[in-house]
């Protein structure tokens, strides 16, 4: 007697049929929403896993078909993340981390050079300082293009220990031991300005900001404050209910914020009578996103702020982040939205009032929050449409 073979989509059929009977049905259901394509990218990994005869990890392959089919989605925004990723980013949208506590930039060919260090952290401790560079990590050259796998490797699990060859600015070579540790960051910072303006810096729309947002205003307020000026240059976004909380917080009863799912569904999100009475302005660049493109546009929409800087991104679709059973996640374009009078900034960005641009040398400094407000052109400008100067 000849023994039957099963091909690998004939026992995933079994197994479906079995489920149905089983579950009531629930299995065909899912069988027939992924539809053939979906069957196709199983089969594709139950064959592999049946008769390839190399050596391969499933999990790289997983990975690699999953970047692919959002890859295929022809979307920027969208993204697949592994599962470290994704760990790693579910933590930072908590304006949480673990790492040493040092900000870098790519502009050296030796590695990584230090523009920041958070006080007490496991960095400064160590005693790296400002202008150091670090070289190597662990013994890995970070000399060339390697120095853009240099912020991976610093990183790893709370209470290891990561060792570093460091350059400092005299030349000389050292060797320094970091402890990483969870960090908090503070997403808002503030000052009132010898102008008698607020400049108010929002980091990211993750969790505490609205929060920070809201106190920085109250205590500008009390402190006398004439104007403000909300910096949302290099802020890639964040959460919407952190963004649609600030604007309800800042502007008079209305609607603010308008979402519409893939079938045409909209939700409006209104402010209510609360509201601060003063003028605002936004400063924005090139990395100004998503959340804070619209902070800046719903501000100008209603009347009360001005939008100074460089063209922005566009962005106009939202995201949302689904766990996946591996341990990744799966980040898609679900909604569409758009300003409280219905304007979607999709292609065009934010509507400048004045367009003012920072050299190179001065970008730099701004993202490593050395740019002085004096030589800052960006909010002078802004300053000047408020009717104050620095």
């Amino acid at each position: 007697m000849t023994k039957k073979r099963f091909s690998p989509l004939a026992l995933i059929l079994a197994v479906v049929i079995t489920l149905a009977v089983t579950l009531g049905g629930v299995a065909l259901a899912a069988w027939a929403f992924i539809g053939p394509q979906g069957l196709t990218l199983l089969e594709g990994l139950a064959l592999i896993n049946a008769r390839f005869v190399g050596e391969y990890e499933e999990s790289e392959v997983v990975d690699a078909a999953m970047s692919g089919m959002v890859s295929g989605l022809n979307d920027r925004w969208s993204y697949y993340l592994d599962p470290e990723s994704y760990a790693s980013t579910q933590e930072r949208r908590q304006n949480v981390y673990t790492g040493i506590g040092v900000t870098v930039n790519y502009t050296s060919e030796e590695g990584l050079t230090v523009i920041g260090i958070t006080e007490d952290g496991p960095a400064d401790q160590a005693g790296l300082q400002i202008g150091d560079i670090i070289i190597a990590v662990d013994g890995t050259s970070l000399a060339g293009d390697a120095r853009y796998d240099g912020a991976n490797l610093i990183q790893g699990e709370t209470g290891t220990s990561v060792e570093l060859e460091v350059k400092g600015a005299d030349g000389s070579v050292r060797t320094v031991t970091a402890t990483r540790a969870q960090l908090e960051t503070d997403p808002v910072e503030y000052e009132l300005l010898e102008s008698g303006v607020g400049y108010i810096q929002v980091k990211n729309f993750y969790r505490r900001s609205a929060d920070g947002v809201k106190e920085a205003v109250d205590d500008l307020v009390a402190q006398g404050a004439t104007a403000l000026v909300f910096d949302m240059r290099n802020n890639g976004g964040g959460y919407l209910d952190e963004l649609t909380e600030m604007l309800d917080y800042l502007l008079p009863e209305g609607p603010i914020f308008r979402q519409q799912d893939r079938d045409g569904n909209e939700r409006v999100t209104n402010s209510d009578a609360h509201c601060i009475d003063l003028p605002m302005a936004t400063l924005v660049n090139a990395d100004t996103y998503s959340a804070a493109e619209f902070f800046g546009a719903e501000l100008q929409e209603q009347g009360v702020g001005v939008i100074v800087g460089e063209p922005t991104s566009g962005k106009g679709y939202s995201q949302q982040t689904f766990p996946l059973p591996g341990g990744g996640g799966l980040g898609i374009s679900t909604e569409k939205y758009f300003t409280g009078n219905g304007v979607s900034l999709i292609g065009t960005g934010v509507t400048l009032d004045r367009e003012v641009y920072l050299s190179e040398e001065e970008s730099q400094l701004l993202l490593a929050g050395q740019l002085p407000h004096d030589q800052d052109d960006q909010l002078q400008a802004a300053l000047e449409l408020l009717g104050v100067s620095e």
